[in-house]
């Protein structure tokens, strides 16, 4: 942009097109990534001329706050933007949409630039030690015996944890509090030495972090325990695929070998589980997980297609009509069987 300037010529930029019609899968390190299309920002439009002046001052800003050593969250710096007068951000989606802008131009992460999300509270419970790099000096970690029920609170920056040593056979990531709070009150974790970690909904980058380094270092297999609806699906393909906005990372962040233990749509067949019927934002979820790359296999077309059949949906907490073991003692141990973890 400042050669451009310098140059007389009215700045542009061309940006990845974060669309699922532009992520591609990558042979190599087996993650969706994307492909070459890619969208014009430039001063030649008042719309593209307002999201360079943005862009300008948000690179002010991150080069103040690294000089100085600080830091910031996103929504820090939304509130930020209050002070740059035609340049202030109208909403934080926009603002988180520029630091991902700039990850992809520079090819580094927010980490980098000093920017960080606000606490997101996932967790980790289970037979695993760890030494932790903290402000006030490094510490030991047993994420069963020295945490309490809630488990080891995953920090923003996982590459500041260190491995010890482990008794773990495989990891299993849950995607509500409630199951995960389940699992742990049944002994889930002892009895099948199994490293528990709730995604608590969407799970942030930290956390899709962790679960690719205890994959890859560890070799540990990666299952993912989520509801049975859209929305849970595309969780799943957060920690698997990689997500669409964040394509940029995916080699850093996902963990392809990730298997999906359910709740599937057949599941809510073969159990017969208490269950909602689907609403129009499930239905066009679902149809636009149908031409999602991502999802381009005979198991999520068959299980999507029988979700729309049946006009259902069903949670993790509906396994709970047939007792409070059942998850833990029965659904589980069955599926993880068929998938060869255990």
């Amino acid at each position: 942009m400042y050669n451009q300037l310098k140059a007389g010529r009215i700045p542009e930029l061309d940006i990845a097109t974060r669309t699922k019609y532009n992520i591609e899968f990558n042979e190599e390190s087996e993650v969706w990534v994307y492909g070459a299309r890619t969208s014009k920002r430039t001063a030649k439009t008042v719309k593209g001329a307002y999201q360079l002046l943005r862009m300008a001052h948000v690179i002010g800003f991150l080069k103040e706050q690294l000089n100085l050593n600080k830091s910031s969250t996103l929504r820090e710096l939304y509130y930020i933007s209050e002070n740059w007068g035609l340049a202030k951000f109208e909403e934080q989606q926009d603002s988180d949409r520029l630091i991902e802008d700039l990850e992809i131009l520079t090819e580094f992460q927010r980490e980098h630039f000093h920017i960080r999300p606000e606490e997101d509270g996932a967790t980790v419970i289970g037979p695993l030690r760890i030494r932790e790099e903290t402000r006030r000096g490094v510490r030991e970690i047993h994420c069963q015996d020295d945490v309490g029920e809630g488990g080891y609170q995953i920090p923003t920056n996982v590459d500041n944890i260190q491995f010890l040593d482990h008794d773990a056979k495989f990891v299993i990531a849950i995607e509500t509090g409630g199951m995960r709070d389940r699992l742990v009150e049944n002994g889930f974790d002892e009895k099948f030495n199994a490293i528990i970690v709730h995604l608590k909904g969407q799970p942030a980058r930290s956390t899709r972090r962790l679960l690719k380094r205890l994959n890859t270092e560890l070799n540990l297999p990666v299952v993912v325990f989520t509801d049975g609806d859209p929305w849970s699906y595309r969780i799943y393909a957060s920690v698997a695929y990689g997500s669409i906005k964040s394509a940029h990372l995916s080699e850093y962040l996902a963990t392809p070998a990730a298997q999906f233990v359910g709740i599937r749509p057949s599941d809510i067949v073969k159990y017969d589980l208490p269950s909602d019927k689907l609403n129009e934002q499930d239905i066009r979820a679902l149809n636009a997980i149908l031409t999602d790359p991502r999802f381009e296999t005979e198991f999520w077309k068959k299980e999507v297609n029988l979700q729309l059949e049946l006009n259902k949906k069903s949670e993790q907490q509906a396994l709970a009509k047939y007792g409070l073991d059942y998850v833990s003692d029965v659904y589980l141990p069955e599926r993880l069987t068929e998938l060869g973890v255990i």
